[in-house]
């Protein structure tokens, strides 16, 4: 994607002196105070055991190394690439994946929902409050139609509201891409978090994903004395290159099996171009199934989970049913938007720790669990 080739932005501005557009985007989500705020929102485990765990933040920094490093080997827009990886999850609400569904259940009861990228769309453009002549962060179309549909395709008739982001064409290879390698980001990394909370059984692992099994195998060969610690990191890290290498050269081939040379015969292409090879994505598959099983729903995860959004689930009843419970600025847009429409904004911009802390000074005294701690 060539900046001289981009829809440019919903208000037009003077160019930079020596930045790109796409790097101006990429400063400007750096320095949103939503991307500040995904510090504080949990990944997949909290900070209850271990303060190495990854946060929403830490991870969306190593999907945009990643990204950076597949679109540089594919000649690709890294600058691009690397906005796009970097606002990836800026719509994410407190308590990972399981805050965003719960939100999203709460909201089909008023005919609505949630979806974490249609609310990042809305943070660039309404909610980030920045700059003298423009509401939200007023970046390029490129990135604003990869915020939405890097990992999706939508139905125009059933999200009119999204028009103007050719719902009928596919993207550009650099937001086709953010959803690979954000999987590969967080596949490696939670097994890598999984064995710092010594959730992770290597033998089992081994067994279940040949993957890694293979890679740690050719480890074990070559340095049977190290440290198993080492030797895990070792490892893994041949898995995360497998699936980088195999993302890049995939990616190529199908790209010129296409016989596609410009974006636009990118966008009008049947189908995405970049993906995983079928042995790898098979493979990748079986890393996915192993940490479901195994992972993410072990006790020490649903614990915190659980208690946490039933705590984000009592708020939103207690500030749809009581006025003033928001903050006046809330409470006054309530008076012209939809009042779960309201709450549900204010949730989703909580860390962790506000939402905790409101639920603390609402409800007095927390549940009985040690998700409290800290």
């Amino acid at each position: 994607m060539r900046e001289e080739f981009s829809r440019g932005r919903r208000y037009p501005e003077p160019r930079h002196p020596y930045r790109s557009e796409f790097a101006r985007d990429r400063d400007r989500i750096i320095h949103a105070r939503a991307f500040r705020r995904l510090e504080a929102k949990t990944q997949v485990f909290t900070t209850r055991y271990s303060d190495h765990f990854r946060n929403r933040l830490t991870h969306t920094l190593e999907v945009t190394q990643i990204a950076r490093t597949v679109s540089t080997a594919l000649g690709l827009n890294s600058e691009l690439a690397e906005a796009l990886a970097l606002v990836h999850d800026i719509g994410h609400p407190p308590f990972g994946h399981a805050g965003e569904r719960k939100l999203d259940q709460l909201m089909r009861a008023h005919g609505a929902g949630f979806n974490h990228n249609l609310h990042a769309l809305r943070i660039v453009e309404q909610f980030e409050h920045r700059y003298l002549e423009f509401t939200g962060l007023n970046l390029t179309f490129e990135v604003r139609e990869g915020i939405i549909k890097h990992s999706r395709d939508y139905d125009a008739s059933s999200f009119p509201q999204l028009a103007e982001y050719l719902l009928d064409l596919r993207p550009p290879l650099e937001s086709q891409l953010i959803d690979w390698v954000d999987e590969i980001a967080y596949n490696t990394a939670d097994l890598d978090d999984a064995r710092e909370a010594e959730l992770l059984d290597l033998g089992l692992l081994s067994a279940a994903v040949p993957l890694f099994g293979d890679a740690y195998d050719r480890v074990n060969r070559a340095y049977p004395a190290a440290k198993k610690k080492l030797k895990f990191s070792e490892a893994l890290k041949n898995v995360l290159n497998a699936l980088a290498s195999d993302l890049i050269e995939t990616t190529a081939a199908r790209a010129g099996e296409a016989s596609v040379a410009t974006v636009d015969e990118i966008r009008r292409h049947p189908q995405r171009l970049a993906g995983l090879s079928e042995p790898i994505a098979a493979q990748n598959a079986r890393l996915k199934q192993f940490l479901v099983k195994h992972i993410y729903t072990h006790p020490f995860i649903t614990e915190d989970r659980d208690h946490s959004v039933s705590c984000l689930e009592r708020l939103f009843h207690l500030f749809l049913g009581k006025r003033d419970s928001m903050p006046p600025d809330h409470e006054q847009q309530a008076l012209t938007v939809p009042r779960h429409v309201v709450v549900c904004d204010y949730i989703a911009g909580m860390t962790d720790q506000f939402l905790l802390k409101q639920y603390r000074d609402h409800f007095a005294a927390p549940p009985e669990t040690s998700s409290w701690h800290g």
